[in-house]
């Protein structure tokens, strides 16, 4: 074996990099750098607990579900930060204040973790992965304790730090806003808020080592940029805006209300087609309800998209006396005192009133 004090040439940093215009980048990205400064080794690479395979089999099925494997990888330092140069990403470096001894049991951690049978786990989201992962490993590794420094007056939310990270792809942030749960709208303490990048960055900037001995030390030694800031193009997606959506669906409602109004008539494939927007989005929200993710599971939008819907579709269709228009208030009457509760996704509120519009339609046009 090597001699500890082999390890005073060695430095450890928490690398984190920026967000960029992909999806999975748009939360940053953390790493762990090894640099081996002896003139004969110049060994200078990169674990990253990021690597995941996105052509496996139905990978967004079992990332929704909470069942993504992802793995621990290693890379060599420089194409590592060519890469996010390449996306105009910022690459910052926190050189950690570790002893020879400490340094030395992280490298082994490490090289535990790396072997074939260790390096993949469970991903998850907000509990486990590229930046829980190396914060982890670091605490374990010290001699002492790592105190951390809590921001005064800082308690968001899990889907207020995620909706911060989307605000440029509203979409994305619809997508974040439907899948989660009335969980993700609680105040968050420091651990959890370090599944963001950004934040064990600031974490780490201000935590102390407390020694065995009783004496604190700063965790990081030394802060560098070893890649700066580049112009960053963001790709057009949709024209449209959830909430702008929301409004379409709305006005084509009034309108077909009018129509209906004029005539004493209803039109059953609009009732359909409300039906299946609703019914179908249900089953998606439905099934979260099985995910590894604890903060899909307990959803109250599901009290008005839900899978109830498409069962009334057949009875609709053939004009049948039914009860589903009763249901369908009772269900926003619920949609509406659970949005106190949680907050809603960017125009689902419009879909409420659209379904609103068809009851007071049908309860008008069957006097």
């Amino acid at each position: 074996m090597e001699p500890v004090h082999y390890m005073d040439s060695v430095e450890f940093s928490l690398i984190t990099c920026s967000p960029h215009d992909e999806v999975y980048s748009l939360y940053g990205h953390s790493a762990l750098r090894y640099h081996d400064l002896h003139q004969d080794t110049q060994e200078d690479i990169v674990f990253n607990w990021g690597v995941f395979n996105y052509n496996k089999p139905f990978f967004v099925l079992r990332f929704v579900f909470g069942l993504t494997d992802y793995e621990l990888g290693i890379a060599d330092f420089q194409p590592f930060c060519k890469f996010y140069q390449r996306w105009g990403c910022s690459v910052t470096e926190q050189v950690l204040n570790l002893t020879t001894e400490e340094k030395e049991r992280l490298k082994s951690a490490l090289a535990d973790n790396y072997r074939p049978e260790n390096r993949v786990y469970r991903y998850n989201y907000f509990y486990d992965n590229c930046s829980t992962r190396p914060r982890d490993m670091i605490e374990r590794c010290v001699s002492g304790k790592v105190i951390y420094y809590p921001r005064e007056d800082f308690e968001p939310s899990f889907r207020r730090m995620v909706s911060q990270k989307t605000a440029q792809y509203p979409w994305a942030t619809f997508g974040n806003d439907m899948l989660l749960g009335v969980k993700s709208d609680l105040k968050t303490n420091r651990k959890e808020q370090e599944f963001l990048p950004e934040n064990l960055l600031y974490d780490f900037d201000h935590a102390q080592i407390k020694c065995n001995d009783g004496m604190l030390k700063p965790l990081v030694k030394e802060r560098r940029i070893a890649v700066q800031s580049g112009i960053q193009f963001i790709e057009p997606g949709f024209p449209l805006t959830p909430l702008a959506c929301g409004l379409i669906l709305l006005a084509l409602s009034l309108i077909v209300f009018a129509f209906e109004w004029k005539r004493r008539k209803t039109y059953k494939y609009w009732d359909v087609m409300l039906m299946l927007l609703t019914g179908l989005a249900g089953c998606v929200l439905f099934v979260m309800i099985f995910s590894q993710h604890p903060t899909t599971t307990l959803n109250l939008q599901l009290l008005l998209i839900n899978p109830v819907h498409l069962f009334y579709i057949p009875t609709i269709w053939k004009r049948r006396k039914s009860r589903y228009w009763q249901v369908l208030v009772g269900m926003v009457l619920l949609f509406m005192i659970g949005s106190i509760f949680q907050h809603f996704a960017e125009g689902v509120i419009f879909l409420a009133l659209c379904l609103l519009i068809r009851y007071w339609s049908h309860v008008r046009n069957e006097k």
